[in-house]
């Protein structure tokens, strides 16, 4: 058996091996780490409350876990398109540091179009990365990239918590609620048992029994 340091030098390697070179990406997993636990949580505290009654709970927990795909999906999608876009506008040079500007001058690639010469700086088949020499900017060109993955995560799990996310969300669980609430009465309805009628002689029987009936006839 592993000693627990040995556990956990292995563990370090493995998240540097992931994520050493790209927090960004980091940022976006452990945001989603972040959504699956507390959707958990959430799920679990409509399991083992005794106040929820087990009709409720068949609607309810499916209804739960709807929602937590939905968080889980719409974070990750929108949080890793935002960091993807900043990562290719880095490659493309749109995004750039006046050492990698430099570099790509001293490269012989024109920085802006001039006359009868135009620049690939900036457009989207670009990439810096792809460059033969690249080896002699890629600490800077990483340096930069990280960075703008980070701010682009960040950014990006800010709109999607406070604002699509929360959308879609609603959106969805109004649905999923209204559904829910039709099944719900169909059921009711549908464990309705019809009164029974009963005969005339029945209903005179009933009537000649009765204590104020003696003024009545049939």
């Amino acid at each position: 058996m592993k000693s627990p340091a040995k556990l956990f030098d292995e563990f370090k390697t493995v998240i540097y091996k992931n994520y050493g070179e790209n927090p960004g990406k980091m940022l976006v997993h452990t945001g989603v780490l972040g959504w699956i636990l507390s959707s958990l949580a959430q799920i679990a505290a409509v399991v083992f409350n005794d106040k929820i009654s087990k009709e409720q709970k068949v609607f309810l927990i499916p209804q739960e876990m709807a929602d937590a795909a939905a968080n889980i999906i719409s974070f990750y999608v929108v949080t890793n398109s935002v960091k993807a876009l900043g990562s290719k506008l880095v490659k493309t040079g749109k995004l750039s540091t006046p050492k990698i500007l430099a570099y790509l001058e001293k490269t012989g690639i024109p920085i802006k179009s001039k006359k009868g010469i135009e620049s690939p700086v900036g457009k989207w088949d670009f990439d810096i990365t792809k460059l033969a020499n690249f080896d002699e900017i890629s600490k800077d060109f990483k340096q930069f990239k990280n960075g703008v993955d980070v701010g682009a995560s960040l950014v990006g799990s800010i709109v999607s918590s406070n604002i699509i996310t929360p959308v879609i969300r609603n959106e969805y669980a109004a649905k999923r609620q209204k559904n829910a609430i039709a099944k719900m009465k169909a059921k009711q309805m549908n464990n309705l048992e019809t009164p029974k009628g009963i005969s005339l002689a029945e209903y005179q029987n009933i009537a000649a029994r009765h204590p104020y009936s003696s003024g009545l006839k049939v």
